[in-house]
């Protein structure tokens, strides 16, 4: 995907999830988040366009924490979440294409990876929103699921602070049936490698195969859709450890 379409995405998700929060209510529990209330997602949610968006207007290069959840409820917290995402909107869409800045993963450049990474944590945050309402998530594009995926597997989890491991190896295949897109993951002690295909004729044995529809792995592989909403083939183990400990930090 490029930068524009990424923005677009953020921008789009953004509003979604501000008018779900709204429907279902600041006190409504987030079934895909225990623990948490609609309250909780909204101040998290803005916390973070905020904490991007000083990297991308300011052009700070090196890492600074972000300045916290605000103690905000109510309307003050219903005009407060759309003014920051807003803010990120804009700053993205402003952005020089040559921006340095702070990043924490590979990428084409530090705008292609927060525009990428904010349409992300925006798109799965406003399916949470949408699981306090009780509803079905409204699915994300082919385009921006497989982008989705492919960041997940070959980025997030690529980091020493994946917790996705095993002192016995498997391997973990995904497959979007509707793209012709799949992805190998070796799992081991170390950090997991993902490798994506480019054809599928000749693919290896693996433990275990998940596929699906590319926008309901989306949402599986981050918990946020039930098991069987995709396929598994073989041990499912290996599906089983990705789900207790794929919960990912944004930073």
């Amino acid at each position: 995907m490029k930068i524009a379409e990424h923005i677009k995405s953020l921008a789009a998700e953004g509003r979604s999830l501000a008018a779900a929060t709204e429907k279902a209510g600041q006190g409504a529990p987030v079934a895909t988040c225990p623990g948490w209330r609609v309250r909780d997602l909204l101040r998290h949610t803005g916390m973070v366009h905020r904490w991007a968006t000083e990297f991308v207007a300011e052009g700070h290069t090196a890492y600074h924490p972000d300045g916290g959840e605000p103690d905000l409820d109510g309307a003050e917290l219903l005009a407060w979440f759309p003014e920051g995402h807003e803010l990120l909107v804009d700053a993205l869409t402003a952005a020089p294409t040559g921006l340095d800045c702070w990043s924490f993963m590979p990428a084409p450049s530090p705008l292609a990876f927060w525009a990428r990474r904010q349409a992300h944590e925006t798109a799965v945050h406003r399916a949470d929103a949408e699981s306090a309402l009780g509803g079905p998530l409204s699915p994300v594009g082919e385009a921006l699921a497989l982008d989705g995926i492919d960041e997940l597997l070959t980025c997030f989890h690529a980091r020493p602070k994946s917790r996705v491991r095993t002192d016995v190896p498997c391997t973990l295949r995904i497959r979007a049936t509707d793209a012709d897109a799949v992805w190998t993951v070796r799992l081991s002690a170390e950090p997991p490698q993902a490798v994506r295909h480019e054809g599928t004729s000749e693919l290896a044995w693996v433990d275990c195969e998940l596929s699906g529809e590319a926008g309901k792995l989306y949402f599986a592989l981050r918990n946020r859709l039930p098991s069987s909403a995709v396929t598994l083939t073989g041990d499912e183990g290996p599906a089983r450890m990705w789900a207790e400990n794929s919960g990912v930090s944004w930073s």
